[in-house]
């Protein structure tokens, strides 16, 4: 994995009270003063200046830098009482819990645990959140670019982090007592980053290329139903017979698989009833009298090894290897053949709420990309 060119240097042991003076490259080799410090039991740290190359005149002499720093710890007042100067960790522990509490998603705590465990408390370490600056903030998204997380990932990250900040300076904790992350200039997403879908006649390519094995059968079905329905992947993997109406030529979204678990589906708006092109419900009432006629209960799209949900990173490999069997992008992902449905049905000229409800989104913005 590309690391950031991160690094630590002190110089000589100082005497008590007066602080650290250290040196941190970004990953672009920039290097920095920083300095760090306790104030009433709160550990401080801020960001110095740039550090002077040599032979340069831009930037701070160590001699500067530590007058800078002098002249910080005579400044910076402590944001918390010891007893309150909690960690990225251990406000993080807390806001899952109260996330648990308040009937939070499970994908959403998970989502949440996972920007906390890999990127947060490693970049922020045991010191005190109150402690956090804006420009630490900064050089967290520096670090993050420096990784090549995509733009809308790191928006998403930066996102947890200032609900993290918002649930901390509550009246009632105030474990820190300002956001540094407002104000902050996040990156710009490219328009429609990642948006891609299939034509239809690659859709058909796609599937008449789907490698021949256990699951072979399924995927052709997965695909032309992902495709013609515009089903998110935990939608289709959750899909139980009952919620197949053939009578109406309808499929109804009752329930979501998501990081190991069945639940509601994504939103309010995510619950809903889709239309059931014949081709699809050809389709599929082939696939279920090749199944024996399945009870209503049980999945449509169960995994032929284990009789249980299917697993989504399997299912992409497959898609993949496909995709190049075919001769067609490798990169597209499984999301693209719901993108493929919102395509479609846009270009077949459907009335943008009529796609919004077909689609669950929850704002209609997100369906106008389709339009657009």
């Amino acid at each position: 994995m590309k690391r950031c060119a991160r690094f630590w240097a002190q110089g000589p042991r100082r005497s008590y009270g007066t602080g650290a003076l250290f040196e941190r490259a970004d990953s672009a080799g920039r290097v920095s003063w920083y300095g760090k410090w306790r104030h009433n039991g709160t550990q401080v740290k801020r960001k110095i200046g740039p550090k002077r190359a040599e032979g340069s005149r831009e930037g701070l002499t160590r001699r500067a830098a530590e007058a800078e720093l002098r002249r910080l710890i005579g400044e910076v007042k402590p944001v918390a009482a010891a007893s309150e100067a909690l960690s990225v960790a251990e406000v993080g522990r807390r806001y899952l819990a109260h996330l648990e509490r308040a009937g939070r998603k499970h994908s959403t705590r998970v989502a949440v645990e996972s920007t906390l465990r890999v990127h947060l408390e490693p970049f922020f370490g045991d010191g005190a959140m109150g402690a956090i600056t804006h420009e630490d903030v900064i050089d967290l998204m520096t670090v993050m670019e420096g990784k090549d997380i995509s733009p809308k990932t790191i928006r998403n990250h930066l996102g947890t982090l200032s609900a993290l900040f918002n649930y901390a300076k509550a009246p009632r904790r105030r474990w820190a007592t300002q956001n540094p992350c407002e104000g902050i200039e996040l990156p710009a997403v490219p328009e429609h980053e990642g948006f891609r879908y299939l034509e239809l006649d690659e859709l058909d390519v796609l599937i008449a290329n789907v490698q021949a094995g256990p699951y072979e059968a399924l995927d052709r079905v997965l695909y032309r139903t992902a495709a013609m329905t515009g089903l998110r992947s935990g939608e289709l993997i959750a899909l139980r017979w009952r919620d197949v109406d053939w009578a109406a030529s309808a499929i109804r979204v009752r329930s979501n698989y998501v990081c190991g678990e069945f639940g509601t589906p994504k939103s309010k708006r995510s619950s809903r009833s889709v239309p059931m092109a014949d081709q699809v419900a050809g389709e599929l009432e082939r696939y279920y009298q090749a199944g024996g006629e399945p009870a209503e209960s049980e999945l449509v799209f169960p995994s032929p090894k284990s009789g249980g949900p299917l697993d989504k990173s399997a299912a992409l490999r497959r898609m993949r290897r496909a995709l190049y069997a075919a001769g067609l992008d490798e990169r597209h992902r499984f999301h693209d053949l719901r993108h493929t449905f919102g395509t479609a049905m846009a270009a077949a000229g459907v009335p943008m709420r009529t796609l919004q409800e077909w689609m669950g989104h929850r704002d209609i913005q997100t369906t106008q990309r389709y339009a657009d």
